[in-house]
Protein backbone atom coordinates (compact mmCIF):
# COMPACT_ATOMS: atom_id res chain seq x y z
CA UNK A 1 0.00 0.00 0.00
CA UNK A 2 1.30 3.63 -0.37
CA UNK A 3 1.65 5.90 1.93
CA UNK A 4 0.26 9.21 1.84
CA UNK A 5 1.86 11.64 0.61
CA UNK A 6 2.94 14.17 4.03
CA UNK A 7 5.85 16.45 2.13
CA UNK A 8 4.79 17.73 -1.10
CA UNK A 9 6.77 15.61 -3.89
CA UNK A 10 7.92 13.29 -0.71
CA UNK A 11 8.90 10.82 -3.54
CA UNK A 12 9.91 13.03 -6.30
CA UNK A 13 10.53 10.67 -10.14
CA UNK A 14 13.99 10.66 -11.40
CA UNK A 15 14.37 12.92 -14.07
CA UNK A 16 16.47 15.18 -16.29
CA UNK A 17 15.98 18.86 -17.34
CA UNK A 18 17.28 19.87 -21.00
CA UNK A 19 17.39 23.96 -21.93
CA UNK A 20 15.82 26.93 -19.97
CA UNK A 21 18.31 28.65 -18.10
CA UNK A 22 16.97 32.31 -19.88
CA UNK A 23 14.87 34.20 -18.51
CA UNK A 24 12.19 35.57 -21.14
CA UNK A 25 10.21 38.60 -18.51
CA UNK A 26 9.96 38.67 -14.48
CA UNK A 27 6.48 38.74 -15.05
CA UNK A 28 5.41 36.70 -11.73
CA UNK A 29 4.07 34.41 -14.13
CA UNK A 30 5.48 31.10 -15.89
CA UNK A 31 3.67 28.65 -18.21
CA UNK A 32 3.82 24.59 -17.63
CA UNK A 33 3.42 22.77 -20.33
CA UNK A 34 1.54 18.86 -20.48
CA UNK A 35 2.16 16.86 -23.87
CA UNK A 36 -0.33 14.42 -25.34
CA UNK A 37 0.23 12.19 -27.41
CA UNK A 38 0.34 12.95 -31.37
CA UNK A 39 2.34 15.55 -33.67
CA UNK A 40 0.92 19.10 -32.63
CA UNK A 41 2.80 21.78 -34.22
CA UNK A 42 4.88 22.99 -30.95
CA UNK A 43 7.20 25.44 -33.03
CA UNK A 44 3.88 27.58 -33.52
CA UNK A 45 2.60 27.38 -29.48
CA UNK A 46 5.94 27.92 -28.50
CA UNK A 47 5.81 31.12 -30.24
CA UNK A 48 2.56 32.15 -29.04
CA UNK A 49 3.89 31.57 -25.49
CA UNK A 50 6.89 33.89 -26.02
CA UNK A 51 4.86 36.51 -27.51
CA UNK A 52 2.50 35.73 -24.17
CA UNK A 53 5.38 36.76 -22.21
CA UNK A 54 5.47 34.33 -19.70
CA UNK A 55 9.10 34.10 -17.48
CA UNK A 56 9.95 30.66 -18.27
CA UNK A 57 8.26 27.89 -20.20
CA UNK A 58 8.37 23.98 -18.05
CA UNK A 59 7.70 21.79 -20.99
CA UNK A 60 6.96 17.94 -18.84
CA UNK A 61 8.16 15.49 -21.98
CA UNK A 62 6.20 12.67 -20.71
CA UNK A 63 6.19 10.78 -24.01
CA UNK A 64 9.43 9.15 -25.53
CA UNK A 65 8.65 11.28 -29.06
CA UNK A 66 11.29 13.63 -28.19
CA UNK A 67 11.64 14.51 -32.17
CA UNK A 68 11.93 18.09 -32.23
CA UNK A 69 13.76 19.15 -28.49
CA UNK A 70 17.06 20.00 -30.21
CA UNK A 71 15.21 22.73 -32.41
CA UNK A 72 13.41 23.98 -29.29
CA UNK A 73 15.72 24.63 -27.46
CA UNK A 74 17.95 26.03 -29.58
CA UNK A 75 14.84 28.47 -30.81
CA UNK A 76 12.98 29.08 -27.36
CA UNK A 77 16.13 29.65 -24.93
CA UNK A 78 13.47 30.55 -21.85
CA UNK A 79 11.77 26.90 -22.31
CA UNK A 80 12.82 24.14 -20.23
CA UNK A 81 12.32 20.50 -20.80
CA UNK A 82 11.62 17.98 -17.70
CA UNK A 83 12.72 14.44 -19.28
CA UNK A 84 11.55 11.89 -17.26
CA UNK A 85 12.53 8.45 -16.55
CA UNK A 86 9.66 6.78 -16.75
CA UNK A 87 5.65 7.67 -17.50
CA UNK A 88 4.04 9.75 -15.22
CA UNK A 89 0.49 10.27 -14.34
CA UNK A 90 -1.18 13.57 -14.14
CA UNK A 91 -0.19 14.27 -10.70
CA UNK A 92 3.28 13.74 -10.83
CA UNK A 93 3.84 16.16 -13.95
CA UNK A 94 2.12 18.60 -12.62
CA UNK A 95 3.86 18.38 -9.04
CA UNK A 96 7.32 18.29 -10.76
CA UNK A 97 7.26 21.22 -12.79
CA UNK A 98 5.94 23.00 -9.87
CA UNK A 99 9.58 22.09 -8.68
CA UNK A 100 11.47 23.48 -11.49
CA UNK A 101 9.14 27.13 -11.47
CA UNK A 102 10.51 29.86 -10.12
CA UNK A 103 7.64 32.24 -10.11
CA UNK A 104 5.01 32.95 -7.88
CA UNK A 105 2.15 31.61 -10.37
CA UNK A 106 2.43 28.93 -13.52
CA UNK A 107 0.19 28.81 -15.79
CA UNK A 108 -0.68 24.81 -16.38
CA UNK A 109 -1.52 24.20 -20.19
CA UNK A 110 -1.79 21.49 -22.42
CA UNK A 111 -0.17 21.48 -26.43
CA UNK A 112 -3.05 21.04 -27.55
CA UNK A 113 -4.75 24.23 -26.63
CA UNK A 114 -4.86 27.60 -27.79
CA UNK A 115 -4.93 31.04 -25.74
CA UNK A 116 -7.60 32.61 -27.32
CA UNK A 117 -7.83 35.96 -24.02
CA UNK A 118 -5.86 36.84 -21.36
CA UNK A 119 -3.77 39.77 -22.07
CA UNK A 120 -0.32 38.73 -21.49
CA UNK A 121 1.43 37.22 -18.83
CA UNK A 122 2.13 40.76 -16.64
CA UNK A 123 -1.82 41.54 -17.19
CA UNK A 124 -2.72 37.75 -16.12
CA UNK A 125 0.04 38.26 -12.56
CA UNK A 126 -1.06 41.73 -12.04
CA UNK A 127 -4.93 40.77 -11.98
CA UNK A 128 -3.77 37.72 -9.47
CA UNK A 129 -1.37 39.92 -7.43
CA UNK A 130 2.08 38.76 -8.59
CA UNK A 131 2.67 42.23 -10.45
CA UNK A 132 6.32 42.62 -9.39
CA UNK A 133 8.81 44.89 -10.17
CA UNK A 134 12.03 43.52 -13.00
CA UNK A 135 14.18 43.20 -10.20
CA UNK A 136 12.61 40.88 -8.23
CA UNK A 137 14.75 37.62 -7.69
CA UNK A 138 11.57 34.44 -8.37
CA UNK A 139 14.11 32.41 -7.91
CA UNK A 140 14.15 33.25 -4.17
CA UNK A 141 10.71 31.48 -3.92
CA UNK A 142 11.63 28.03 -3.24
CA UNK A 143 13.87 29.04 -0.64
CA UNK A 144 11.54 30.77 1.03
CA UNK A 145 9.33 28.03 1.55
CA UNK A 146 12.09 25.50 3.17
CA UNK A 147 12.95 28.13 5.65
CA UNK A 148 9.06 29.20 6.52
CA UNK A 149 7.99 25.25 6.66
CA UNK A 150 5.87 25.63 3.77
CA UNK A 151 7.26 22.25 2.22
CA UNK A 152 5.81 19.62 5.43
CA UNK A 153 1.92 21.44 4.47
CA UNK A 154 1.32 22.78 7.65
CA UNK A 155 0.03 20.59 9.99
CA UNK A 156 -1.30 22.81 12.61
CA UNK A 157 -3.08 25.42 10.21
CA UNK A 158 -0.69 28.41 11.26
CA UNK A 159 1.39 28.70 8.13
CA UNK A 160 1.93 31.85 6.26
CA UNK A 161 -1.09 33.33 4.10
CA UNK A 162 0.10 34.18 0.66
CA UNK A 163 -0.24 37.45 -0.92
CA UNK A 164 -1.56 36.01 -3.71
CA UNK A 165 -5.33 35.98 -4.55
CA UNK A 166 -6.24 32.22 -4.67
CA UNK A 167 -5.17 28.68 -4.89
CA UNK A 168 -6.09 28.44 -8.50
CA UNK A 169 -7.60 30.96 -11.41
CA UNK A 170 -9.30 28.97 -14.33
CA UNK A 171 -10.12 29.75 -17.52
CA UNK A 172 -13.17 29.51 -19.72
CA UNK A 173 -12.18 26.87 -22.69
CA UNK A 174 -14.10 26.32 -25.48
CA UNK A 175 -13.95 23.22 -28.02
CA UNK A 176 -12.61 23.19 -32.09
CA UNK A 177 -16.10 25.31 -32.95
CA UNK A 178 -15.53 28.10 -30.32
CA UNK A 179 -18.35 26.54 -27.79
CA UNK A 180 -18.21 26.89 -24.42
CA UNK A 181 -17.47 23.73 -22.34
CA UNK A 182 -18.79 22.92 -19.83
CA UNK A 183 -15.91 22.51 -17.28
CA UNK A 184 -16.76 24.09 -14.03
CA UNK A 185 -17.53 21.39 -11.65
CA UNK A 186 -19.59 21.61 -8.27
CA UNK A 187 -20.32 18.72 -5.54
CA UNK A 188 -23.86 18.01 -5.17
CA UNK A 189 -25.40 15.02 -2.75
CA UNK A 190 -28.10 13.04 -4.59
CA UNK A 191 -29.91 10.43 -2.72
CA UNK A 192 -27.42 10.45 0.19
CA UNK A 193 -24.35 10.55 -1.74
CA UNK A 194 -21.69 13.06 -3.43
CA UNK A 195 -21.93 13.30 -7.09
CA UNK A 196 -20.21 15.91 -9.07
CA UNK A 197 -22.36 18.38 -11.62
CA UNK A 198 -20.79 20.33 -14.43
CA UNK A 199 -22.03 23.48 -16.02
CA UNK A 200 -20.19 26.06 -18.73
CA UNK A 201 -19.09 29.36 -16.88
CA UNK A 202 -21.19 32.46 -17.72
CA UNK A 203 -20.65 35.12 -14.83
CA UNK A 204 -17.45 36.21 -13.48
CA UNK A 205 -16.18 34.12 -10.59
CA UNK A 206 -18.03 30.99 -10.43
CA UNK A 207 -16.26 28.66 -7.81
CA UNK A 208 -15.04 25.13 -9.52
CA UNK A 209 -14.74 21.68 -7.24
CA UNK A 210 -11.43 21.26 -9.36
CA UNK A 211 -9.65 22.67 -12.21
CA UNK A 212 -10.94 20.28 -15.46
CA UNK A 213 -8.33 18.40 -17.33
CA UNK A 214 -5.80 20.19 -14.52
CA UNK A 215 -5.32 23.75 -16.44
CA UNK A 216 -5.41 26.72 -14.54
CA UNK A 217 -2.80 29.32 -12.97
CA UNK A 218 -1.65 27.69 -9.68
CA UNK A 219 -0.44 29.95 -6.90
CA UNK A 220 2.93 28.06 -6.07
CA UNK A 221 3.12 28.61 -2.16
CA UNK A 222 -0.60 27.65 -2.27
CA UNK A 223 -0.16 24.80 -4.34
CA UNK A 224 2.62 23.20 -2.25
CA UNK A 225 1.89 23.88 1.19
CA UNK A 226 -1.40 21.84 0.25
CA UNK A 227 1.41 18.95 -0.82
CA UNK A 228 0.07 19.24 -4.47
CA UNK A 229 -1.43 16.39 -6.22
CA UNK A 230 -1.65 12.71 -4.40
CA UNK A 231 0.14 10.87 -6.92
CA UNK A 232 -0.64 7.57 -5.05
CA UNK A 233 -3.87 7.81 -6.69
CA UNK A 234 -4.20 5.86 -9.90
CA UNK A 235 -6.71 7.55 -11.95
CA UNK A 236 -6.35 11.44 -12.96
CA UNK A 237 -10.47 11.59 -11.96
CA UNK A 238 -9.51 10.90 -8.59
CA UNK A 239 -6.64 13.21 -8.11
CA UNK A 240 -8.56 16.21 -9.40
CA UNK A 241 -11.02 15.08 -7.02
CA UNK A 242 -9.17 14.52 -4.00
CA UNK A 243 -6.85 17.76 -4.63
CA UNK A 244 -10.77 20.38 -4.97
CA UNK A 245 -12.17 18.48 -2.48
CA UNK A 246 -8.93 19.01 -0.24
CA UNK A 247 -8.41 22.21 -1.42
CA UNK A 248 -12.16 23.93 -0.27
CA UNK A 249 -11.88 21.81 2.85
CA UNK A 250 -9.22 23.68 3.76
CA UNK A 251 -10.07 27.11 2.89
CA UNK A 252 -8.39 27.69 -0.29
CA UNK A 253 -10.67 29.13 -4.00
CA UNK A 254 -10.40 27.46 -7.41
CA UNK A 255 -13.06 30.23 -9.73
CA UNK A 256 -12.91 30.75 -12.67
CA UNK A 257 -11.76 34.17 -14.59
CA UNK A 258 -13.97 35.21 -17.90
CA UNK A 259 -10.66 37.27 -18.97
CA UNK A 260 -8.91 33.94 -19.63
CA UNK A 261 -10.00 31.77 -22.89
CA UNK A 262 -8.36 29.03 -24.28
CA UNK A 263 -9.94 26.81 -26.67
CA UNK A 264 -8.92 22.80 -27.52
CA UNK A 265 -7.57 21.95 -30.94
CA UNK A 266 -9.97 19.27 -31.49
CA UNK A 267 -12.05 17.35 -28.88
CA UNK A 268 -12.40 18.05 -25.42
CA UNK A 269 -10.92 14.76 -22.99
CA UNK A 270 -12.61 12.82 -21.67
CA UNK A 271 -12.61 11.39 -17.69
CA UNK A 272 -12.59 8.38 -16.68
CA UNK A 273 -14.31 8.41 -12.82
CA UNK A 274 -14.73 4.57 -12.12
CA UNK A 275 -14.64 3.77 -8.89
CA UNK A 276 -11.77 1.63 -7.96
CA UNK A 277 -9.33 1.74 -5.22
CA UNK A 278 -8.25 5.38 -5.81
CA UNK A 279 -11.95 6.60 -5.14
CA UNK A 280 -11.61 4.32 -1.65
CA UNK A 281 -8.96 6.39 -0.53
CA UNK A 282 -10.21 9.30 -1.66
CA UNK A 283 -13.29 8.72 0.03
CA UNK A 284 -11.61 8.22 3.29
CA UNK A 285 -9.65 11.47 3.24
CA UNK A 286 -12.06 13.77 2.09
CA UNK A 287 -15.58 12.60 2.25
CA UNK A 288 -15.51 10.43 5.88
CA UNK A 289 -14.19 12.97 7.94
CA UNK A 290 -15.81 14.71 10.62
CA UNK A 291 -15.68 18.20 11.36
CA UNK A 292 -16.38 19.49 14.83
CA UNK A 293 -15.37 22.40 16.52
CA UNK A 294 -12.28 23.63 15.23
CA UNK A 295 -10.96 20.24 13.69
CA UNK A 296 -11.35 17.23 11.07
CA UNK A 297 -11.34 13.56 12.41
CA UNK A 298 -12.07 9.99 10.71
CA UNK A 299 -14.53 8.20 13.29
CA UNK A 300 -14.39 4.12 12.91
CA UNK A 301 -18.26 4.27 11.98
CA UNK A 302 -17.14 5.39 8.40
CA UNK A 303 -15.11 2.43 7.91
CA UNK A 304 -17.53 -0.04 9.09
CA UNK A 305 -20.72 1.90 6.64
CA UNK A 306 -18.36 1.93 3.88
CA UNK A 307 -17.56 -0.96 4.26
CA UNK A 308 -21.16 -2.39 4.35
CA UNK A 309 -21.92 -0.64 1.44
CA UNK A 310 -19.44 -1.39 -0.96
CA UNK A 311 -17.53 -4.10 -2.87
CA UNK A 312 -14.16 -3.90 -1.96
CA UNK A 313 -11.74 -5.97 -0.43
CA UNK A 314 -12.53 -5.73 3.50
CA UNK A 315 -8.44 -5.96 4.52
CA UNK A 316 -7.70 -3.42 1.16
CA UNK A 317 -10.01 -1.26 2.84
CA UNK A 318 -9.04 -1.72 6.43
CA UNK A 319 -5.50 -0.48 5.47
CA UNK A 320 -7.09 2.67 3.25
CA UNK A 321 -9.04 3.47 6.81
CA UNK A 322 -5.85 3.52 8.60
CA UNK A 323 -3.53 5.45 6.60
CA UNK A 324 -6.10 7.87 6.28
CA UNK A 325 -6.91 7.97 9.92
CA UNK A 326 -3.20 8.76 10.68
CA UNK A 327 -3.38 11.78 7.53
CA UNK A 328 -6.49 13.12 9.16
CA UNK A 329 -5.26 13.20 12.78
CA UNK A 330 -1.94 15.35 11.59
CA UNK A 331 -3.59 17.64 9.23
CA UNK A 332 -7.07 17.88 11.13
CA UNK A 333 -6.63 21.07 11.88
CA UNK A 334 -6.22 22.32 8.86
CA UNK A 335 -9.95 21.70 7.92
CA UNK A 336 -12.21 24.21 8.29
CA UNK A 337 -15.93 22.10 6.93
CA UNK A 338 -16.58 18.78 6.14
CA UNK A 339 -18.03 17.09 3.01
CA UNK A 340 -20.96 17.59 3.60
CA UNK A 341 -21.49 21.02 4.72
CA UNK A 342 -19.18 22.07 1.98
CA UNK A 343 -21.53 20.68 -0.41
CA UNK A 344 -25.04 21.87 0.88
CA UNK A 345 -23.52 25.66 0.80
CA UNK A 346 -22.09 25.30 -2.58
CA UNK A 347 -23.22 28.72 -4.30
CA UNK A 348 -24.45 29.27 -7.92
CA UNK A 349 -25.20 25.96 -9.44
CA UNK A 350 -26.96 27.01 -12.40
CA UNK A 351 -30.00 24.59 -13.73
CA UNK A 352 -28.75 23.72 -16.28
CA UNK A 353 -25.54 21.75 -14.65
CA UNK A 354 -25.86 17.96 -15.59
CA UNK A 355 -24.60 14.74 -13.93
CA UNK A 356 -21.00 13.90 -14.48
CA UNK A 357 -20.97 10.97 -12.39
CA UNK A 358 -24.34 8.80 -11.97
Amino acid sequence: MNTIPTIFNEALPSYTVVGGRERLASTGISAVILNRSGRYPRRVFFQELEKAGFDYVVSVENSPERYDLEELTGRFPFARFVLPQRRLNLGEQINLAATEVDSPLFFVLWNDLKILTCGGARRMAERLGAGFDDDRNYGDEKNSLKKNGGENGGENGSEEKSPLKRLCTIPVIQNSRFETLPTLVAPAFLKGKVRTLLFSPHNEEFDSLYPFDGIGIYDRERFIRMMGFDTTLNSAHWQLMDFGFRAHLWGEEIRVSQQLRLSYDGESPSEDNTAEASYRRFYFKNLAPVFSGDHARLPFRKFLGFSLSSRSDPMAAWDDFSEAKRWVKKYSFRWRSDARTLTERWPGIPREATLFRA
